[in-house]
């Protein structure tokens, strides 16, 4: 146990000693979320119930709906997210059961080329698939299944945003999936293979009904963050004239500034409720679902015999199609001199790597800014999360739980709708302090804590619900101070939750595009901006050397992460569980 004793003849009390130490605490945990999550978003909503430019009360609003580029976009928007729902929903549901109810090989492998889409950046992943469907594809160029010369790129079309994002959001279905499945008992599969029921009633009868909820639910999260989804519509629903919500902010702003926050406020309202809708529902779900008995053995998973090997080559093989050959596409057209020019041992060239990532100044200032903003971001919410986790799960205050919850709104709302959020509360000067953060790395910085505080938080607190209450009681009552008991007893037993979860802080900010498309200025870019800015100057092939150096960096600290899963607590990983 550590050592809270204090020191002979210290007659000091301990910093922030009592509960008075605590409710200080806690008053500036609750300062940081509601100053940097809930405040800027409560103000962009106002800004849409704002009057116009006639002074009509509600007059944004009106205005907004009534224009037929609204109503084409959320058209869109809606058709797009719910037809990607369905890819979504296929393909989790069976990987999920594949995973899940069958004896195969590989199964960790498989599993995280499964979860890759949550790892990689849509943007990236976006311009993946370009590369490898378009006319100059390294892959199916060889094979002679590419777009002929002069074709238009079959990703540039609904039908390519929508199954895109059904591959990206997939993950989110297969997780929801594969966790109801853990929790079926064993013994209602043998109860009806007694009753005579063969593999694929059982399937039909049993185990999909029971699992349906959770598909229902992992569809519903699928559709929300499809709504907010902002890198694919970029970079193929622009290109191909197929206007969404979020691109439609983009396009706005970029072309007026931010003289029309208040016309893009009520777009983001839009988003907002869309993907709200979807989180009701999906409590509703929640809560009416019908409870599983959890009692007896875990489902075991299926021996398949003689289907082995041709079960996990099919798997082997959708997997590669979805997760593996896009990223050797991309790293085929980072290694050729330019597009067009097929991939030989001739024609091999490093040039795009040189080129991009150490002789381009501005990508290399990009580099320093991602890598140092994320970083500020990992360090400064592994901090927030280890105070604001004692207090709610240690401490048990009552203040302290309810912010846990607040901190997800900046989380489930879309970046777009943030990223507003953030331009009208600090593009005017600070109060007291007369200047403006906005097109700074400070209003970056600030987007980024707010936004993904919870990708740390949820696992650190998980794992402080799990220490022991009386070794922190034990030091309290012997004179240790609240900083004292939270450094020395709480963060050694929560530091493996802790590092996981700042790792997957730094690898999402780092390749950040919704937040920092809107929010970047000459001077502050990110790598997401350059890879997006890249690809539309024509510059494909290093748009795709920066993302393979992009993809490099997150399976390196994804390695890292699997290294440390015998420290972490389960279900930490979720490719280990």
């Amino acid at each position: 146990m550590a050592d809270t004793s204090l020191p002979a003849g210290r007659s000091a009390r301990p910093l922030l000693s009592g509960r008075g130490g605590e409710h200080l605490l806690v008053a500036l945990l609750a300062l940081y979320v509601l100053a940097l999550g809930l405040w800027p978003l409560l103000r962009l909503f106002a800004e849409a119930f704002g009057a116009n430019d006639a002074g009509e009360p509600l007059g944004l609003i009106r205005d907004g709906l009534a224009a037929r580029a609204t109503g084409r976009a959320l058209g869109n928007t809606v058709y797009a997210a719910a037809g990607s729902v369905v890819v979504s929903a296929v393909l989790g549901v069976a990987l999920a059961l594949a995973m899940g109810m069958l004896r195969l090989r590989g199964r960790v492998a498989m599993t995280f080329l499964i979860l890759a889409p949550l790892l990689i950046p849509s943007q990236i992943m976006a311009l993946a698939w370009i590369e490898l469907m378009g006319s100059s594809s390294p892959i199916l160029g060889p094979l002679g299944l590419a777009p002929g010369p002069g074709q238009t790129n079959p990703m540039y079309s609904a039908g390519g945003i929508i199954a895109l994002m059904g591959i990206e959001h997939m993950p989110l279905v297969f997780l929801a999936v594969r966790a109801a499945l853990a929790a079926l008992p064993e013994d209602l599969v043998e109860a009806a293979r007694i009753a005579g029921a063969g593999r694929g009633r059982i399937l039909v009868r049993v185990v999909l009904p029971l699992v349906a909820p959770a598909a229902a639910s992992g569809a519903i999260l699928a559709f929300a963050a499809a709504v907010g989804n902002f890198g694919v519509p970029a970079l193929l629903g622009i290109p191909g004239r197929f206007p969404m919500l979020t691109t439609l902010i983009y396009q706005r702003l970029n072309g007026f500034g931010p003289a029309v926050i208040g016309q893009v406020a009520v777009l983001a309202l839009l988003l907002v409720a869309l993907a709200g809708a979807a989180l009701l529902l999906r409590a509703v779900l929640v809560r009416r679902a019908v409870p599983v008995d959890r009692g007896g053995r875990a489902l075991q998973p299926l021996e398949l015999g003689r289907w082995q090997l041709p079960v996990e080559a099919g798997l082997w093989l959708a997997l590669m199609v979805m997760a593996v050959l896009p990223m050797l596409a991309l790293l085929g057209t980072a290694l050729v001199p330019a597009l067009g020019v097929p991939l030989t041992p001739e024609t091999l060239t490093f040039d795009n790597f040189t080129q991009t990532l150490w002789s381009n100044a501005t990508i290399r200032r990009a580099f320093a800014n991602s890598a140092g903003l994320s970083l500020a971001a990992a360090v400064i919410s592994a901090t927030v999360a280890l105070g604001l986790g004692y207090m709610a799960a240690q401490r048990r205050h009552g203040l302290a739980r309810r912010l846990l919850w607040l901190t997800d709104a900046p989380f489930v709302v879309p970046g777009t709708v943030l990223a507003l959020a953030y331009i009208l509360v600090f593009l005017p000067p600070l109060p007291g302090l007369g200047v403006s953060i906005y097109g700074t790395s400070t209003i970056l910085l600030l987007a980024y804590l707010a936004r993904f505080l919870p990708l740390v938080l949820g696992p650190a607190t998980v794992a402080m619900a799990g220490t022991e209450p009386a070794l922190d009681e034990a030091a309290r009552i012997v004179g240790a101070g609240l900083l004292a008991r939270i450094g020395r007893i709480t963060a050694p037993m929560a530091a493996p939750s802790l590092v996981a979860g700042a790792v997957l802080v730094f690898l999402t900010a780092f390749n950040e595009l919704t937040l920092s498309a809107l929010l970047w200025s000459s001077g502050v870019e990110t790598v997401g901006v350059m890879v997006f800015s890249l690809q539309y100057e024509g510059n494909s092939t290093g748009a795709a050397a920066l993302s393979a150096a992009s993809v490099g960096l997150v399976l390196l600290l994804a390695l890292t992460l699997d290294r440390l899963a015998g420290r972490l607590p389960p279900g930490t990983l979720p490719w280990r569980s």
